[in-house]
């Protein structure tokens, strides 16, 4: 075996360590393990950034074990790449290294009133003030807010900034801290990717915006360094003394937000090649090139990628949606109408429709296209007929038209429509999900067979990074990638009507809850 790259893809359901062979990016071993989700109050969403940090010790300690069992040399891993859920909010003590407080996840909505009295700060309460700057609107999605409320209820967290003892991050920055040293010289730093989800990053000249940190009222001084995708940032000393203890001072040379890593991942390094990625939400992103693309459909922009520290910044237009699989996990855990993710997709295999029946998971609010957090999640257009299989196979039409939806934004915005769409993510194993999203865009749907496209990028990043130098990314060099294909096979009339059905549902999701009612405590 020749060089090999690891990758730590840390995402709001689960973390994973998974091991590429740098020569033909094989997989060749990994290990998952599942965060719990906090709900501490309606509508928050926080996890333990302790438990994070252990899923990833326990998914690199037992990956090694298993690469023992295989015969691969651990000593063969020569580079390490981040890559996780991004705008998740870390505050954390450096003297000490623990947590302050729990990580507010990216979906949590405790910001809305935050947002509201940051509005009222803007002329014409503009929602998209700082959109040539940071590429995004105000939003509880984005972590400025997140930290911005941090500071205004942790008095832990206020305490701390004041005795410079405070550190923000995402959990890249969280993660790499822990695993280089911690409060014993832990490196503090954060690639662009992710900085571009802070809503604090100017994302053209890559630098933290003085103004937005005085819009937001951020100490600049607790913000991690920025640092290209791919560059040797600092050598792990793992403290483990275990199987991974052969990782120690192996470099970690590649960080990336998850879904800028899927976009590496398959491939889409020409302007105007997407994908799209159905994980806990579901992202769109086009590459736009070396030029920042604003949208007139509410879609947002963000950096790409910027593959070295000299390297050029590549752009790309996103659409976000909050609730994919998270619909799944919600029918599974809250509901209880299945045991598992698969039987969900077995129930509504099962019906093979919906029956009239609409489901908008507006959990968190709507993101793309609509920015309108005061929608709430509604199941419409039911029947003493309907029964759980129909909700369950709305539940996945709902991701297929959500999906439609940020591909029809992209498309107007970009003038070229997609001819097919690239996907990858946990939800792509669903075959019905896949032909559903078909028939409903009228395009194919293209599907790696090799699913882990998130950690594949974060490997490509990091393998490819000046002084590891394993892995090419020459456009040449890159082995064509096995797919499955997926056809429409509905009439696009039939689409159409239900699409149609659809926004109609949608409408009514929104204006649901506002801020003004009695604190629901």
């Amino acid at each position: 075996l020749g060089p090999l790259v690891g990758a730590i893809d840390q995402g709001t359901s689960s973390t994973r360590f998974l091991v590429f062979n740098a020569e033909t990016a094989e997989l060749l071993s990994h290990h998952q393990v599942e965060i719990k989700q906090e709900f501490p109050r309606e509508g928050w969403v926080e996890q333990d950034p302790k438990e994070i940090l252990n899923s990833v010790y326990e998914c690199v300690e037992k990956t090694c074990e298993k690469m023992k069992q295989l015969n691969i040399n651990i000593a063969n891993i020569r580079a390490i790449g981040v890559t996780n859920q991004r705008e998740t909010t870390v505050v954390w003590d450096k003297t000490t290294g623990e947590p302050l407080y729990n990580a507010i996840v990216w979906l949590d909505l405790r910001t809305q009133s935050t947002v509201e009295r940051l509005l009222k700060k803007v002329p014409g309460r503009n929602k998209t003030f700082s959109k040539f700057k940071t590429g995004l609107p105000l939003s509880t999605y984005f972590s400025a807010v997140k930290l911005r409320w941090l500071l205004d209820n942790v008095e832990e967290i206020r305490k701390a900034v004041e005795d410079q003892r405070a550190m923000f991050g995402t959990i890249d920055s969280w993660l790499i801290w822990s695993l280089t040293g911690g409060k014993n010289g832990g490196i503090h730093c954060t690639d662009v990717t992710n900085a571009s989800r802070t809503m604090l990053f100017n994302i053209h000249s890559l630098e933290w915006d003085p103004e937005l940190c005085k819009f937001f009222d951020i100490p600049m001084e607790i913000l991690p360094t920025v640092r290209s995708s791919s560059e040797i940032y600092v050598f792990l000393s793992l403290s483990v003394k275990q199987e991974s203890g052969a990782l120690t001072g192996v470099p970690i040379s590649g960080c990336l937000g998850d879904q800028h890593a899927a976009l590496v991942g398959q491939m889409c390094f020409q302007d105007g090649q997407a994908k799209n990625t159905y994980g806990t939400g579901c992202f769109l992103l086009c590459n736009t090139g070396q030029k920042s693309v604003f949208s007139e459909h509410g879609l947002i922009t963000t950096i790409a990628y910027k593959m070295g520290r000299d390297k050029p910044t590549f752009y790309a237009l996103e659409g976000s949606v909050a609730i994919a699989g998270a619909v799944v996990r919600w029918l599974r855990d809250n509901l209880g109408i299945a045991k598992t993710s698969q039987e969900v997709e077995k129930l509504a295999a099962d019906v093979g429709t919906s029956y009239g029946c609409y489901f908008v998971p507006a959990f968190s609010g709507l993101y793309a296209p609509y920015w309108e957090p005061s929608a709430r999640g509604i199941i419409c257009g039911l029947t003493q007929f309907t029964n759980k299989n129909h909700i369950a196979f709305a539940a996945l039409e709902a991701v297929c038209f959500q999906t439609r939806e940020i591909l029809d934004a992209m498309n107007k915005d970009c003038g070229i429509p997609l001819s097919q769409l690239q996907v990858d993510g946990g939800m792509t194993n669903n075959k019905i999900l896949m032909q559903l999203q078909s028939d409903i865009l009228c395009i194919p749907v293209v599907k790696p067979s090799m699913p882990e496209t998130t950690a594949l990028g974060a490997a490509m990043a990091a393998g490819a990074a000046e002084g590891v130098e394993v892995w090419s990314l020459n456009p040449g060099d890159l082995t064509a990638v096995t797919c499955e294909r997926f056809e429409p096979q509905i009439n696009p009339e039939e689409s159409e009507y239900r699409y149609a059905r659809w926004k109609k549902a949608v409408m009514k999701s929104m204006g649901w809850e506002t801020s003004e009612g009695p604190s629901n405590g």
